[in-house]
């Protein structure tokens, strides 16, 4: 058996070639399948529903002050000790754009997406 029955729906076509030369007593087997996959449950609980603004970017004195608040933050992370560890000094980079990102641009919070049953009219 190819597969157990719990996957059988994912079958979709087989086919068995018994042309195809291979120097064994085994012949050459093609199927085509469908793909089903699954959302993590807990990645989707992690999800608070706020992105940052980006659209503000486009307006060009946001996205000056933005740029100037970048500069200083990382100005300031020059003089932070050498010896430091890697991850650590990630974590303070990364950490210095996410503030001045929600400082400068600020969140919106997104439409929660309701994948239940759609009423037909």
């Amino acid at each position: 058996m190819f597969t157990d029955r719990r996957r059988q729906s994912s079958i979709l076509d087989v086919r068995s070639f018994r042309e195809a030369d291979c120097d064994t007593n085994c012949y050459l087997l093609v199927a085509k399948l469908r793909g089903r996959l699954s959302l993590n449950k807990k990645a989707a609980q992690k999800f608070d529903g706020k992105r940052l603004n980006l659209r503000k970017l486009n307006k060009l004195e946001i996205k000056e002050k933005y740029h100037i608040e970048i500069r200083n933050r990382f100005t300031a992370l020059e003089n932070l000790d050498v010896n430091e560890d890697v991850n650590r000094a990630w974590e303070n980079i990364k950490e210095s754009i996410k503030t001045s990102a929600k400082e400068d641009l600020g969140l919106h919070e997104l439409k929660p997406v309701n994948y239940g049953l759609i009423k037909r009219v």
